[in-house]
């Protein structure tokens, strides 16, 4: 076999890519920024590439292999880049296929067959076989953004391959190119097809002959040694060639890792889902004595059999997740048992096998769930699992590097107690969890790479690893492929005979090791190319920000990013991450793209500017800080914090963008405004708003909003007080946006709150969070800020009074910025914690209030800042309460998102991921349906794009409660119409 691949290293990173885009080869980025965000996986590996090439035809395909073989340039395939094995990161050009290359080519109902092109989304292929009730059998937990050629990559499984299979089970055919060019199309093959094919005497003829003659002379072993179990997925699949498996091509190809050809596209099998499923939940006293049990379980044939250890749910602290784990029977591991049928056979399916599992030793209990919602809460709990895994209980970073050994099942028990007691060994810790009904574990470990000893202890542990699953009949990959992080250790699984198999087949495909060189012959050691490694040392980065759960260290929290790749799935599924990368389906405007390039800065190898990085500004510039990803994000990566973060140090003693004096600004600039507030609307409305949003940054298709006549606390502090306070004093935070904008929102606010018993306080002067200063990265006025802040609030915050913020971007300020901000200030912690929104009070402090019965239907946008902080769930108990039908709508974040959306530049993007769900249900929505959004952005939003207006909650409550009788109390504000113009 010749080395191609060695010769990359003398190339220049400019000269390939304008090569490449020379020869017609689709978008082609060698910019610095691309480079650095393609450098890593889900994996622990990093290589900087060439180049990136994102192909849109199949032309390209063929032109950018045909370009690299002429340079000599290695190549490797990449979709998703979830891989937790390092096979989609390599020193040469990466092929991205899921940007462009990603089409559904055909669907055929009848033939229950799709041809697909190897960038689809899995989750897009599943949507489109569902109108014809079918699915693809293999379901990765990375469903929502795994590629189809990304699974054929690497054979994967998922939870439901117990009954449907593995990818290669569902591959009918396979059209493929090789580094040197050759097109074939791949299938099962009959021994008269094999023999027309070798004598048609062409490029496809020596490469079927060659592999034919392969299979034949080596018969007995692929028969013994190939194949003895489903998981089986280590090295490469020549038991595919047998000829009782019909010499399927395209299923050796399966799994293969980008090492042997280039998928063009690929048909594959699609099957019908039993009409019905139920999930049996099982408890054990460990996760041993949950493996233990999976023999006598299978006899049920169940469709999905999973494990899940305490350790870890115990990271769990997402509230909605934890609420979901709290209702697990008691226990310190489980089983999720999924079972299919119909209606009726089901409950006696899912006892039999309840039954099944108390007779096994250790189980601790039981729970058959039907209800769907509850059971969609507990799989992503399984889903998250490789995210969650990658921090200890303690706070350590955990890393794969033995992510998804298998052995048959069986052999479960025994090899998780020998594994655990080789961690224990070694000194290290570990989160156990995965496909038990097929003896596949994953599991992220404790690693330390950032020292010698560390990285020596990586070494020696995983081949101390591979001699277990070997003395176990495992396979040292059971879904996610050998990559760089095993293929060093598959002689220790399969002894010279087979490895010299591995070596003759790949060098039939690819003699000039052109395709993802290293991976699985001719193997990288496990330890080079660490993405983290004792031997780089990062610049030296001061921070504003504490950065506590990452011991103050920037590069540490820009890496918790293990590469899941979450943040790139299309549809919301309840998450609000990522809004920009729904829109622009680019790698740079994803959270991982976004924290991959803060973490190369930190590296100061490509990015070598550090804090004034021009890549890294332009990646971050589409951030909308919702802080969807610090909530969403397994690892709870917070882009928002760590934008702030990079703002103020790049902008530091330079001129900012001016939406950051206009917007960054505005609660400054709100209070002059609000005492001509009729002149400023005339300004911003008339012949000058062109110049004047010019001059502010602002994007000219923005309505500057008004502002209001008067201000709520000019009003608030001429009034009387009504009610009994009979509750006590709250004290209710008069924000910058309601105080100006929408005064109405915070007047209904205090009616309602004088309704429920409360004693309505507002802070002596004019406050404010610091919002827009923190978002726009002017950390040094915002901590001022923040300081002025919490000493107005400290006499009531220490007297145990509650602080309630309508505006859920300042509430969150108020509960986690600042704390943020002035860290270890204990009265701003105090604050934190003693800040909540309307409906957590009037659940949790008031929870014999009768309010107001309002018979209605809502839909209800939830703000991107309260579903990072504190949720729904008040919000909809307390709209259960008002009797409202309320559809809380999966839209994510509105796109506005503060001053994201009125900056210039933005307005495009804004409105999409608006257009995404919001805008397009509020359009639809029936005329008596009331449209609930707390967030003025949100209200924004839907009033600058739709003919309804947005009602907050307190407006709703509000427009409701019966007339207190009291003289001189103005009536309740009215609801915003659809007919005027509201000021929000």
């Amino acid at each position: 076999m010749t080395t191609t691949a060695q010769g990359h290293a003398s190339l220049d990173a400019a000269a390939v890519a304008e090569a490449l885009r020379q020869g017609d080869c689709g978008t082609v980025a060698g910019d610095r920024g691309t480079r650095a965000q393609y450098s890593a996986d889900a994996s622990n590996y990093r290589r900087i590439p060439l180049a990136v090439v994102f192909p849109r035809e199949r032309r390209h395909v063929l032109n950018a292999l045909g370009v690299c073989r002429r340079l000599g340039v290695p190549v490797t395939c990449r979709g998703a880049g979830t891989s937790t094995s390092g096979q989609a990161v390599g020193p040469g050009v990466v092929l991205d296929f899921s940007r462009s290359f990603n089409r559904l080519l055909a669907l055929d109902p009848h033939a229950r067959t799709a041809t697909v092109q190897p960038g689809l989304v899995l989750d897009e292929l599943q949507a489109a076989a569902a109108g014809h009730g079918l699915l693809f059998g293999a379901d990765p937990s990375t469903h929502s953004r795994c590629t189809l050629g990304g699974m054929i990559g690497n054979n994967a499984c998922g939870s439901h391959s117990l009954a449907w299979g593995r990818t290669a089970d569902n591959i009918v055919e396979l059209e493929v190119v090789t580094y040197r060019g050759t097109v074939v199309r791949l299938g099962e093959m009959t021994q008269e097809e094999i023999d027309e094919a070798i004598a048609a005497g062409d490029d496809r003829a020596e490469l079927i002959a060659a592999l034919h003659r392969l299979a034949q002379r080596n018969l007995a072993v692929l028969r013994t040694k190939l194949g003895r179990f489903p998981r089986q997925v280590s090295g490469y699949a020549l038991e595919q060639l047998l000829p009782e498996r019909r010499f399927h091509l395209a299923r050796a190809l399966v799994g293969s890792e980008g090492t042997l050809a280039v998928v063009l596209s690929a048909t594959v099998r699609l099957l019908a889902p039993p009409p019905e499923r139920a999930l049996v939940v099982l408890g054990f006293s460990d996760a041993c004595a949950a493996a233990d049990a999976v023999p006598a379980l299978l006899g049920h044939r169940p469709l999905a059999l999973e494990g899940l250890d305490h350790a870890l749910t115990d990271i769990v602290t997402r509230p909605e997740t934890r609420a979901a784990i709290d209702t697990l029977p008691a226990a310190r591991a489980w089983l999720f048992a999924e079972l299919g049928g119909t209606a009726d056979g089901l409950p006696r399916q899912a006892e039999a096998l309840a039954e099944a599992a108390r007779q096994a030793p250790g189980c601790t209990g039981s729970e058959v769930i039907t209800d769907p919602a509850r059971a969609r809460r507990l799989w992503r709990i399984r889903e998250d699992g490789a995210g969650l895994a990658t921090r200890s209980p303690d706070g350590h970073e955990a890393w794969p590097g033995w992510e998804d050994a298998a052995v048959p099942p069986d052999q479960l028990g025994s090899y998780l107690r020998e594994f655990t007691a080789l961690m224990e060994r070694h000194r290290l810790q570990g989160a156990v969890y995965g496909h038990f009904g097929e003896g596949c574990l994953h599991v992220r470990i404790t690693f330390d790479f950032s020292t010698e000893e560390g990285t020596a202890v990586f070494r020696s542990f995983v081949t101390d690893a591979a001699r277990l699953i070997a003395a176990h009949g495992g396979s040292l990959s059971g879904e996610h492929g050998d990559g760089q992080a095993r293929s060093a250790l598959l002689p220790l699984m399969y002894g010279p005979e087979i490895i010299a198999l591995f070596e003759e087949f790949k060098n039939v495909w690819d003699p000039d090791n052109g395709l993802n060189p290293g991976m699985i012959v001719q193997p990288l050691p496990v330890d080079t190319h660490l993405r983290v490694s004792p031997h780089r040392t990062p610049l030296p980065l001061a921070t504003v920000l504490p950065f506590s759960a990452d011991d103050g260290d920037f590069a540490k929290a820009t890496r918790r990013c293990v590469g899941v790749g979450k943040c790139r799935s299309a549809s919301g599924g309840g998450d609000v991450m990522c809004p920009s990368y729904r829109v622009a389906r680019d790698e740079k405007d994803s959270t991982r793209g976004r924290a991959r390039l803060l973490y190369e800065m930190t590296q100061g190898e490509v990015i070598t500017d550090g804090w004034r990085s021009t890549e890294v500004r332009d990646a971050l510039d589409l951030c909308l800080s919702c802080k969807g990803c610090s909530a969403d994000c397994p690892v709870g990566v917070d882009v928002a914090t760590y934008k702030s973060e990079f703002l103020h140090h790049h902008y530091q003693g330079r001129l900012r963008p001016a939406s950051h004096y206009s917007m960054g600004w505005l609660p400054l600039l709100a209070r002059p405004a609000a005492r001509v507030p009729r002149l400023v609307n005339a300004l911003t409305s008339s012949r000058l708003a062109p110049a004047l949003k010019r001059l502010g940054g602002i994007a000219a298709q923005r309505e500057v909003p008004r502002f209001a006549d008067q201000t709520f606390l000019s009003w608030f502090r001429r009034r009387t007080p009504r009610g009994d306070g009979r509750r006590g004093p709250v004290v209710l935070w008069a924000d910058s946006f309601n105080n100006h904008f929408s005064p109405e929102v915070l007047i209904a606010g205090v009616d309602v709150l004088e309704h429920a018993g409360f004693r309505v306080q507002v802070p002596d002067g004019t406050q404010c969070c610091g919002l827009t200063w923190i978002t726009t990265g002017q950390l040094g006025v915002a901590r001022r800020i923040a300081r002025r802040t919490t000493a107005a609030l400290r006499p009531a915050v220490r007297a145990g009074i509650p602080v309630v913020g309508l505006e859920p971007s300042c509430t969150a300020a108020l509960r986690s910025d600042l704390p943020e901000l002035l860290d270890g200030d204990e009265d701003a912690r105090a604050l934190g914690r003693s800040a909540r929104t309307l409906a957590e009070l009037l659940v949790h402090q008031a929870p014999d209030w009768q309010p107001p019965q309002i018979e209605a239907r809502s839909i209800s946008q939830t703000h991107c800042h309260q579903h990072a902080t504190s949720g729904f769930g008040a919000d909809g108990t307390l709209l259960a309460r008002l009797g409202i039908d309320n559809t809380t709508l999966d839209s994510g974040c509105c796109g506005l998102a503060g001053n994201f959306g009125f900056e210039r530049g933005h307005y495009e993007v804004s409105v999409a991921a608006g257009e995404q769900v919001l805008l397009p249900a509020v359009r639809a929505a029936a005329a008596d349906t009331r449209i609930l959004a707390d967030g003025f952005s949100c209200r924004t939003q839907i009033a600058q794009q739709t003919p309804r207006h947005g009602t907050h909650l307190a407006q709703l409550i509000a427009h409701a409660l019966p007339p207190s009788g009291t003289p001189g109390r103005p009536a309740s504000p009215a609801l915003p119409t659809d007919k005027e113009h509201a000021r929000d």
